[in-house]
């Protein structure tokens, strides 16, 4: 359901003019969808009913859910955008605006069913659009969520040559009865957080101006990984991990199983970073005592923090410093699932534990 404005011709008793010779230029619009049929196509799932090019999207609930519950979400992967341009690298931002919606919905226990996506841009450029969506369609797969339809806005004069904007909207589904909502935290329950692949899609205004006063050396050398490439490094999508931990003890097969460990609460770490995600699916009357030495802050934040004079509450509240997704769960609970979490190649810790706390003051980093 990718969609270019309709053809136009707007005529006066002077001059002939066309949409294209107003600056959009439907020829362009077509060859994108044309090439991005296959990538699509590989996302839909079996409760996708129907194909690219409609006014609306389908999607079937009643194969798999008995409550469904729709949990819906949606964000853009702000200034990155803007560094993608930078180093003309447009093929994983894709993958970056899928995770920043999709890892949020995951949080209350809910499987992603379908994305959309939003493009506009003031010059349709047909590889760079194409790599962008394409860049979707892998976030989509990775996510196991159909892309299942999107929008392509060329406007004029509404953007500078060479950039664009994204935006994407998620829906997925959860049985009411499984719902996550951090209502079974319990103080002495361990936060297990899990790896990032760097600093995400968050703080990269801030970034930015920390590039730009070093003079930009994307080709500095962080550990065996260039600046560049620990910048553009895409967003993880810990869905189908999280969703298989969550559904562990789900099986038609007989026999013995391994105990399932109960999630009692989740966050996706974005804007507002360790210091402001996690709390915010803590019940009032607990708060979060964070151990800093649990795990090692990858290269790329101890260069951004030392090049950019950042205080340590900045960098606390403004990246995810290392640990993109956080689960809370019982102490005995934590082995089985990094376990779990191994198997799929994340790294995760325990890295701080629920504590009664009252006031303002409920998140302690030591």
């Amino acid at each position: 359901m990718r969609r270019m404005p309709p053809d136009a011709n707007v005529n006066s008793s002077n001059d002939a003019l066309s949409y294209r010779a107003a600056g959009v230029d439907i020829d362009a619009g077509n060859a994108v969808v044309e090439r991005i049929k296959p990538l699509v196509g590989k996302t839909f799932r079996p409760e996708v009913l129907g194909g690219l090019g409609g006014f609306g999207a389908l999607f079937d609930l009643s194969r798999k859910y008995r409550e469904p519950v729709l949990v819906s979400g949606t964000d853009g992967v702000g200034t990155k955008l803007k560094l993608a341009q930078e180093l003309n690298r447009h093929d994983t931002i894709g993958i970056d605006l899928v995770g920043m919606c999709v890892n949020d919905v995951l949080v209350q226990g809910a499987e992603p069913l379908f994305f959309l996506d939003y493009f506009a841009t003031g010059k349709l450029d047909v590889d760079t659009t194409v790599a962008v969506v394409g860049g979707i369609a892998r976030g989509c797969e990775l996510a196991g969520c159909a892309l299942i339809g999107g929008e392509t806005a060329e406007m004029p004069d509404m953007y500078p040559a060479g950039e664009y904007d994204l935006a994407g909207f998620n829906v997925g589904a959860v049985e009411k009865s499984e719902i996550i909502d951090g209502s079974a935290i319990r103080a002495g329950d361990v936060i297990l957080g899990i790896a990032s692949s760097g600093p995400h899609s968050n703080g990269y205004s801030l970034i930015r101006k920390i590039v730009g006063r070093a003079g930009s050396p994307f080709d500095l050398d962080l550990g065996g990984v260039r600046l560049a490439d620990a910048l553009m490094a895409p967003t993880t999508i810990y869905v189908k991990p999280i969703l298989e931990l969550l559904h562990a003890g789900e099986s038609a097969v007989p026999g013995p199983r391994s105990p399932v460990p109960r999630i009692h609460g989740m966050a996706h770490i974005t804007g507002g970073g360790l210091l402001e995600n996690i709390i915010r699916v803590v019940p009032d009357g607990l708060g979060l005592a964070i151990d800093s030495s649990a795990w090692k802050m990858p290269a790329v934040f101890d260069w951004l923090q030392r090049e950019g004079n950042l205080p340590r509450e900045e960098m606390w509240r403004t990246f995810n410093c290392g640990i993109g997704f956080t689960i809370i769960l019982a102490r005995e609970d934590a082995g089985a699932a990094g376990a779990a979490l191994a198997r799929h190649g994340l790294a995760s810790q325990v890295i701080g534990e629920v504590v009664g706390a009252s006031g303002d003051k409920r998140v302690r980093i030591a």
